[in-house]
């Protein structure tokens, strides 16, 4: 909840007019934007007003990745107010790129439209399509016609900089698979793993330090090709095994504490016998 005038105003998603077909003429929405400007206005929140879009960033990761908590927990409320928060930040970018006179919440918004609109011809258009991979081919083919008006001349396209390695890694394998730059069977993909791992081994075995750090990445690429190829989301699966790892080792530190021992002080051994003690629980 924010305040204007004495006034309490709810900060939650706007919904979309049913008339009109944009979010502007909703109370909430109205509300939300002179939130935004009250704060950063003469006399408004100090922390605010000192914000830039560079010192937003790491706010606009964390919010995301809340958002992200919320849904594995499976909590609407909790859903909610994490939305919430992350639309927060699109209204603040919003807000100092209107300060700028670069553009508003509106034109964000319009932006958003024109792009779904042109995206789903078979809704908005004469396209028919049937399936759920029929929507995927036309939905790259029509980014890559995007991507040769902006003079993108490669299939790869553009990158963001700042995406997790495993995920830009899945993606470049992903673009390049779409024009058969592929493997045919998974039992290739599985000769590629153990050819990287044997170059990591042969690196370290020549002392060749300089040279291990590249063979760990070819390594951890041929993995992800491996998760692809599997269906498998690389970044979600390794995600559920720090999780398992984590949660082993409270387990460990658990049971070594009801033994009296403090683990700074245990040896491998001990730790790893209580390790595969908790294991086959």
């Amino acid at each position: 909840m924010g305040h204007i005038d004495g006034q309490v105003i709810p900060c939650f998603a706007a919904r979309r007019g049913k008339e009109t077909g944009i979010l502007s003429t909703d109370k909430n929405f109205q509300d939300l934007v002179k939130l935004m400007r009250k704060l950063r206005d003469e006399g408004g929140c100090p922390w605010d007003k000192e914000q830039t879009h560079e010192t937003l960033k790491p706010y606009l990761v964390e919010e995301t990745y809340e958002v992200i908590d919320a849904i594995d927990s499976n909590d609407a409320a909790k859903l909610k107010e994490e939305l919430g928060d992350l639309l927060f930040q699109i209204f603040f970018h919003s807000q100092i790129a209107k300060e700028r006179k670069e553009f508003d919440i509106s034109d964000v918004m319009k932006a958003c439209l024109d792009k779904m609109t042109s995206r789903h011809p078979h809704v908005f258009g004469d396209a028919r399509l049937q399936t759920a991979e029929e929507v995927i081919k036309m939905w790259h083919k029509i980014k890559m016609d995007e991507g040769k008006e902006k003079n993108e001349k490669s299939v790869i396209g553009s990158l963001p900089k700042h995406l997790p390695a495993l995920q830009k890694a899945q993606k470049v394998q992903k673009k390049a698979s779409r024009v058969g730059f592929d493997w045919e069977r998974v039992e290739d993909v599985m000769a590629k793993v153990e050819e990287e791992l044997e170059e990591v081994k042969a690196a370290m075995a020549q002392g060749k330090y300089k040279e291990v750090e590249e063979e760990i990445g070819d390594l951890l690429f041929a993995v992800t090709n491996l998760s692809r190829f599997l269906k498998i989301d690389p970044e979600e699966a390794l995600h559920k095994t720090v999780k398992k790892f984590v949660d082993r080792f409270r387990k460990v530190e658990a049971e070594l504490a009801a033994m009296g021992k403090d683990i700074e002080q245990c040896s491998l051994e001990e730790m790893d016998t209580v390790w595969e003690a908790v294991k086959k629980r």
